[in-house]
């Protein structure tokens, strides 16, 4: 099964173009940002879910990462492919492209950011965050959407809700920064902790605040372009995830690493382990303690 999480703009419009069953999954984390929705495509199941809520009501600080995910893992999530809104560091990479990004600087401070924080110790290997299979997939049906779509990319995540400052976002592209955005993190990190195979799409918007603008372009006119942007990369973005999901009827993904993360990630001695903590992260944890 196939998760999909909307970011701006996609979440919303994913939404209004999904029919299906719709589920409120009770979590230990709380509620979900919203109801998923399972419904099948291409012989492919799969569950929307928009991250900031219908109507896009959550900031990025407060979306309910770990529910999110957890209930995604409940329902039997596989695989997710994300998308989020971002503003672009390099010239290069222009605003209405997408970006399949592979490394992430996590600049979050606010957020929970592991399933891990009671009862039991788990380390994931997080060098490579997003995975390797899962992009390739949306690589390779690129050609299939009207627009530039960049291989790799560095996804500078901040606190956020407010935007960078000139000498921040000159910092970010010193770093390497190639996307600015406020969403991938922890969600990246949560997903390889639920052993869910985990890609995002970027959908640049604007340049961010280091590329000065057009000279007389008052704030209405600038952000109305953003936001035309954002509707142009929304509606490329949706037409290569429904590429991908097609992709992936047709060629079933086999076994990955991202499925085995915990293997050697729990490092508490299960004897030791109480059953409740176990029981709470059961659909995540749960094989790893069927023997002990």
């Amino acid at each position: 099964m196939v998760g999909i999480i909307g970011g701006t703009g996609l979440g919303d419009a994913l939404g209004a173009q999904t029919r299906g069953e719709t589920h409120d999954i009770d979590t230990p984390f709380g509620p979900t940002s919203g109801p998923i929705v399972t419904t099948q495509t291409d012989g492919v199941d799969i569950a929307v879910l928009s991250r900031h809520g219908p109507g896009h009501t959550i900031g990025p600080s407060w979306v309910p990462y770990r529910a999110n995910i957890f209930a995604l893992k409940k329902l039997g999530v596989t695989h997710v492919i994300a998308s989020g809104a971002t503003g672009s560091l390099q010239e290069d990479v222009h605003p209405g492209d997408l970006v399949i990004a592979d490394q992430v600087i996590d600049k979050t401070f606010r957020r929970a950011s592991t399933f891990f924080d009671d009862g039991m110790v788990g380390h994931v290997e997080f060098s490579r965050p997003f995975c390797d299979g899962m992009r390739q997939v949306l690589l390779t049906v690129a050609d299939r959407v009207q627009a530039n779509v960049h291989d790799g990319g560095t996804y500078v995540c901040m606190e956020g809700p407010q935007f960078s400052t000139v000498a921040e976002s000159k910092m970010h592209r010193q770093w390497g920064g190639d996307l600015i955005g406020m969403t991938c993190m922890p969600e990246a990190k949560l997903a390889r902790e639920a052993e869910l195979c985990y890609a995002v799409v970027g959908l640049p918007t604007d340049y961010d605040c280091w590329r000065p603008h057009e000279p007389g372009m008052d704030r209405k006119a600038l952000l109305a372009e953003i936001m035309g942007n954002m509707h142009r990369a929304t509606h490329n973005a949706i037409e290569l995830i429904r590429a991908a999901v097609a992709h992936l009827g047709r060629h079933p993904p086999g076994d990955c690493d991202c499925h085995h993360a915990l293997e050697l990630a729990i490092w508490s001695d299960k004897s030791k382990v109480d059953r409740a903590a176990v029981e709470r992260l059961q659909p995540i944890v749960g094989k790893y303690f069927e023997a002990s």
